[in-house]
């Protein structure tokens, strides 16, 4: 197959999965502006925001690691090498899993007070916060539940996967999503949008169990989706209890390296949340503990706190050209690298690698230097209504910091692809220490030299650093043990990108200049319709300016994306 084939083969599976990552991605944008537009993005929302990611992070960190990385292989062999096709392979998996998941989970809810000590700054140990440390505590034990549904949605989707049944994966998020959506309506009508003087109140009991039920809801109906799929591809389960020599050990040993890696990222992510959660909670409420008669004046300095809720929902809208391009890609080209390694073709190996490299960062890129450009715009249409109506613009500068952030993110996501099709897992473990160090220790000293309203843009700054170091490390490592990785036609292709993209945006903002609306105070339509021209300035720009200067990444890209066009590309 030559080099081109390859290229377009890995492109055109790639769109598979792009489009079910684009109607996931946009649904939950959706169930994100309403939940701005419900609980605003200060101390209130952070409250619910934190209740309702630490489930996530507790799967990822208990089981997360070996799920992902170790069963998939270990359920295909299953399948291709036992007598049953795999079947009691499975039915031990399954059943080891729900006996795990459910005794954690259980435990959790019942350690919510403590885990949240964890995760909240010290500052909700004032008596003014009492109320707000104990609705962050009730939405923990509604959300807990979810370490149960999340680890049981993705070993049943690792089930399907493994029979070669990538679709539902995919879309049961969008399910979720719904359910989050309708919820979120419910409230609004019931309980209306936050009023901009309780950006640090608590919750009512039934305001809690409306967002961190529905919240849950939407998790458990994620796996409900996958059962009849799974009856359909033929998975029958009757719990099996004989894990003695059944060749589980084997497969949690070949985890370790990768459970390892995931505990660094999960504690430094502990360590920005506990960050994050400061910054919202210093600014208000001691003032309003300290000067009850000052209340209005207290409110009003608060609103200028960003905390976790804004560095989360920033980092959510600069990851949308991650989730869609590069995840797609580096899932295409991981079977392909694997192949290559087993047969010893490390030249091939590393074409492989650079090529997808190159295409990533010829969307990656731009995009980053777009942000500046368009932050302010798109984030009064993504986030300014109801509660966020006056703050939505404490995202910008977060949103604009995260950009080279990401560039260096994508080069390290790529490398760490051909470390696992080389088996290095104990290397990218070693990585990441360095990685998630320097993220600890650039967040804490960037946080407490910052303001309240600087605590976001400092964590997203101490991210940008981590990652620089950490494509970098990954990068040499990778160059020495492949004998190469293109590296000049890579730092020629990076200049041109450079300067097609620096002009491409130079253009669009010397326009946005002169366009309506370049001040503070624009309209929703307006900001819009700026986001909307600005950007195809911005796009058509660079895209003209590619083929002129010949980088087949960004037109081979573009061709593809036509290709995908009904009515304009004929397949």
């Amino acid at each position: 197959m030559s080099e081109t084939d390859e290229s377009r083969g890995i492109l055109a599976s790639s769109a598979v999965m792009a489009t079910g990552t684009v109607f996931s991605r946009a649904s939950g944008y959706v169930r994100n502006l309403l939940l701005a537009a419900a609980i605003g993005n200060e101390l209130h929302a952070d409250l619910f925001n934190i209740g309702n990611t630490i489930p996530n992070m507790l799967y990822i960190l208990l089981a997360g690691g070996v799920f992902n990385a170790v069963l998939v292989p270990q359920l295909v062999r299953a399948q291709r090498n036992d007598d049953d096709g795999g079947a009691a392979y499975t039915n031990r998996v399954i059943t080891l899993a729900l006996v795990f998941l459910g005794v954690v989970t259980v435990l959790l809810v019942i350690a919510a007070p403590l885990l949240m000590r964890l995760y909240l700054n010290g500052s909700y140990d004032e008596p003014a916060l009492a109320a707000q440390r104990d609705s962050a505590i009730a939405f923990a034990r509604y959300c807990l539940p979810q370490v149960f549904f999340y680890g049981m949605f993705v070993l049943l989707g690792q089930v399907l996967n493994a029979r070669g049944r990538f679709g539902p994966m995919m879309w049961a998020p969008i399910a979720n999503n719904a359910i989050s959506i309708l919820v979120l309506v419910l409230y609004l009508f019931w309980f209306g949008a936050l009023p901009a003087a309780g950006s640090c109140s608590s919750y009512t009991s039934t305001q809690e169990l409306v967002l961190g039920g529905g919240a849950t809801l939407g998790i458990a109906a994620q796996v409900l989706i996958l059962l009849p799929v799974l009856r359909a591809a033929g998975v029958r389960f009757s719990p099996r209890w004989d894990f003695r020599g059944s060749g589980l050990g084997h497969t949690l040993r070949l985890g370790v390296w990768t459970v390892l890696f995931v505990i660094v990222n999960q504690v430094a992510y502990t360590v920005v949340v506990r960050l994050a959660s400061g910054g919202t909670a210093h600014s208000v409420c001691e003032q309003v503990a300290r000067h009850h008669h000052h209340h209005a004046h207290a409110v009003q300095h608060a609103a200028d706190a960003t905390g976790y809720t804004v560095y989360a929902a920033a980092f959510l809208f600069v990851m949308v050209p991650h989730a869609i391009i590069t995840v797609s890609l580096a899932t295409a080209i991981l079977p392909r690298l694997s192949a290559k390694a087993a047969d010893g073709d490390l030249a091939g190996l590393a074409a492989t690698l650079a090529g997808t490299l190159r295409t990533a960062l010829s969307v990656v890129v731009p995009f980053a230097f777009g942000l500046p450009l368009l932050a302010y715009d798109a984030s009064k249409v993504l986030f300014g209504y109801g509660a966020t109506s006056t703050t939505f613009d404490h995202y910008v500068p977060s949103m604009i910091l995260f950009g080279p952030g990401i560039v260096f993110f994508t080069v390290h996501y790529l490398m760490l692809r051909g470390f696992y099709a080389l088996e290095l897992n104990r290397t990218v473990f070693f990585i990441q220490c360095a990685i998630g160090a320097t993220n600890v220790v650039a967040a804490i000293l960037l946080v407490h030299q910052a303001t309240a309203a600087q605590t976001s843009p400092a964590l997203v700054i101490a991210y940008g650093a981590s990652y620089v170091l950490g494509s970098a490390v990954s990068y040499a490592l990778l160059r020495g043990r492949l004998g190469g990785l293109e590296t000049p036609s890579l730092v020629r292709f990076a200049v041109r990108l450079l300067i097609a993209a620096g002009i491409a945006t130079l253009v669009a903002w010397a326009v946005g200049r002169v366009l309506p609306g370049h001040t503070d105070d624009v309209s929703h339509v307006l900001a819009a319709a700026r986001v909307v021209v600005l950007g195809a300035i911005d796009v058509g720009l660079f895209v003209f300016l590619a083929r002129i200067m010949r980088i087949t990444e960004v037109t081979s890209v573009v061709d593809t994306l036509v290709r995908r066009i009904p009515g304009v590309g004929g397949s």
